[in-house]
């Protein structure tokens, strides 16, 4: 039993090596990837565990700097650096010191490159750092973020990870995506236009009478990509049904019982919000209901 627990590092040796690894991290003025390889491997594995309080301890050391030196320089250092970036901009600490401290920028930069394992973090960090924050959105959209997160999709579209992060990435970027996005599942749909392209992300996961879709249409002329992202809401058989009584001549059932569920009464209200110019059948049903 003692060899056993002899074997395992303690909490406090462990936090140790952390300190360590970001204290070498933070005094580094030269960026000699044989000597800062394990120092950022150890934060990384931290990070990725989701140990408490990782992210402030780099907010705080003034290490976020130096990775942004080492995102603007092509080196083996590089993805494991985005990954970095990518586990620790889920936390408000480092997410509100990435513009200053030239992570933003870097970021948008490696949207250039053409190695998928790294578009995919970066296209991931991209999302969480601008997820519910209108301040970094505008400033991802001043760098041009859109029209490269836009090439990245649409040259590795079969990439089903790259994909998806690329297409949350430019729902978060709007204001109408998720924090991770594990809850959407994406496919591409039919198009009406030459040189559009139209995902739509579902729940993989629906509850009650109604679920999300978000769709995604992106459309290329002359060099220049447009954007749009509509989040529209889609009923159950139940209220199919309830629609096509109505047509048959049956009295709708009473419905006022919903507004005891806010949720549902918030769906339907917002379904009619998101009502598009030329409205489709759906989108005529959910009318005809309210």
């Amino acid at each position: 039993m003692d060899r056993m627990g002899a074997s395992r590092p303690s909490p406090s040796t462990h936090t140790d090596s952390v300190r360590a690894a970001i204290e070498a991290l933070s005094v580094s003025t030269e960026l000699v990837e044989e000597e800062l390889k394990p120092y950022l491997d150890t934060v990384l594995t931290v990070a990725i565990e989701r140990k408490k309080g990782i992210a402030e301890q780099v907010a705080d050391s003034g290490i976020l700097p130096v990775l942004a030196q080492i995102l603007r320089r092509k080196s083996t250092l590089t993805t494991p650096t985005v990954r970095l970036v990518a586990e620790l901009a889920r936390d408000p600490p480092v997410k509100e010191q990435c513009f200053d401290t030239g992570i933003v920028s870097a970021l948008v930069t490696l949207l250039l490159n053409q190695d998928q394992d790294l578009l995919l973090h970066v296209s991931q960090a991209i999302a969480r750092i601008c997820y519910d924050s209108n301040l970094q959105q505008e400033r991802f959209l001043r760098l041009g973020a859109v029209p490269r997160l836009a090439s990245v999709l649409l040259q590795h579209s079969g990439n089903e990870a790259l994909r998806s992060s690329c297409l949350l990435a430019l729902c978060n970027l709007s204001n109408m995506g998720e924090e991770d996005g594990s809850m959407l599942a994406w496919d591409e749909g039919a198009h009406f236009s030459e040189g559009e392209r139209v995902f739509r992300g579902t729940s993989r996961y629906s509850f009650g009478f109604s679920s999300a879709v978000t769709v995604v249409r992106l459309k290329q002329t002359n060099g220049q990509y447009s954007v749009t992202v509509e989040v529209l809401q889609r009923c159950s058989t139940l209220l199919w049904g309830a629609s096509n009584r109505r047509q048959a001549g049956h009295r709708l059932p009473n419905l006022t019982h919903l507004g005891s569920c806010p949720k549902l009464y918030k769906v339907i209200k917002c379904s009619v919000k998101n009502i598009p110019r030329n409205r489709s059948l759906r989108a005529t049903v959910f009318h005809t209901l309210l």
